[in-house]
């Protein structure tokens, strides 16, 4: 997955990253004040705590990207600002910025919120990044109630990282990041695909909860 990845194959996975980004910034621009609380797919976040996660995040993989990876305040989830749009736009792009200025597929990044002793290849930490905001942008639209569609190529860059997230019992810990995956049959279409393997149902905010304690 994402291993001896080309220069070309890294700039298509780039430009898709921002892709990813830049429609999660859509969806948050279209939170007020009046959402923070609402609930989310990650279970015991409100929006608002997601939308600080996702800042956090895109802030720490920046890092990663310019060589700081290694300094966890760096991933440090802060309060949100009064202004949290213009607080998350400016950490997307940042995160962009950072990422389009590395060339090198292969050079070794240091995500220090997962582990601070060794280091992923940049396209790998990349593909982390990418699944990540496709998913949280489906958080955030089943949050404020709104459609989620990305495109057929993005989605299919995404779904290889997603199916390649070790399963089992340890996504039972308290501290998993996921739920154990759900089944998928012939019909599930490739976002379904991809939440199900994360342990998240499409089908929320109906039935129980599939959301992981924190995502």
């Amino acid at each position: 997955m994402l291993m001896n990845v080309t220069p070309a194959k890294f700039d298509d996975l780039r430009r898709l990253h921002a892709q990813a980004i830049r429609e999660s910034v859509a969806l948050v621009r279209r939170i007020t004040d009046a959402d923070l609380p609402r609930p989310t797919p990650c279970t015991d976040w409100t929006l608002g705590d997601l939308l600080a996660h996702m800042t956090a995040q895109h802030r720490g993989f920046a890092a990663a990207a310019l060589g700081r990876g290694e300094d966890l305040t760096q991933w440090a989830v802060t309060s949100l600002d009064a202004d949290f749009v213009a607080q998350y736009d400016a950490a997307a792009e940042q995160v962009v910025a950072a990422f389009a200025q590395l060339t090198e597929p292969d050079r070794g990044l240091i995500l220090a919120e997962f582990a601070r002793d060794q280091s992923f290849p940049a396209a790998l930490a990349l593909g982390f990044h990418l699944l990540d905001y496709v998913v949280h942008g489906w958080d955030v639209a089943r949050a404020l109630g709104l459609g989620f569609a990305p495109d057929a190529e993005l989605l299919a860059a995404a779904l290889p990282v997603a199916l390649a997230v070790p399963d089992g019992a340890s996504r039972l810990a308290a501290d998993s990041p996921f739920r154990p995956g759900l089944a998928a049959d012939a019909s599930t279409d490739t976002l379904e695909r991809i939440l199900f393997a994360l342990g998240r149902s499409p089908s929320w905010p109906g039935g129980a909860t599939e959301g992981a304690p924190s995502c």
